[in-house]
């Protein structure tokens, strides 16, 4: 089985479209937490609260750090999506801990963000643009055969 850790950008299908896209090739899929209020307020829900804004998101974001780096250190292969609507910095650190971890990197966005992420884009193996071509990707991984 393939493990493939799909990060990035939680406002869009494109996880969906890809997990559906992969039945049947083999593929075992994990992501961050893509419930954002789950997300925001994992810390404190399991912590305990905090007044100050601040200790509430670092709670949060530590707590979901844990499963981030589970994620990208069991996979086989990190895809990052990065969206159109939000920047989303969370994204870019991912990317560069599976860079720096000799991760397989598949970097998923749209042609406006080609110049922004060019350093990020440079050190993946494959830049898609659309979740189709992700599976394709990774049908061609796993079974050597070109879009038919």
């Amino acid at each position: 089985m393939l493990k493939v850790y799909l990060s990035g950008e939680i406002h869009t299908d494109w996880r969906e479209q890809i997990v559906d896209g992969a039945k049947g090739l083999g593929v075992v899929f994990s992501s961050p937490v893509t419930d954002h209020a789950a997300s925001d307020d994992c810390g404190v829900a399991i912590l305990g609260a905090e007044s100050d804004k601040y200790w509430h998101d670092h709670k949060g974001a530590m707590v979901n750090a844990i499963r981030t780096r589970k994620g990208i250190t069991d996979a086989d292969v990190v895809v990052v999506r990065f969206g159109d609507q939000y920047k989303q910095w969370n994204a870019a650190f991912d990317a560069g801990y599976a860079a720096a971890l000799g991760k397989s990197l598949i970097i998923l966005h749209g042609t406006d963000h080609a110049h922004a992420l060019k350093e990020v884009d440079a050190a993946a193996l494959a830049v898609a643009r659309e979740p189709r071509q992700v599976v394709e990707i990774l049908r061609y991984v796993l079974t050597g055969a070109l879009p038919g």
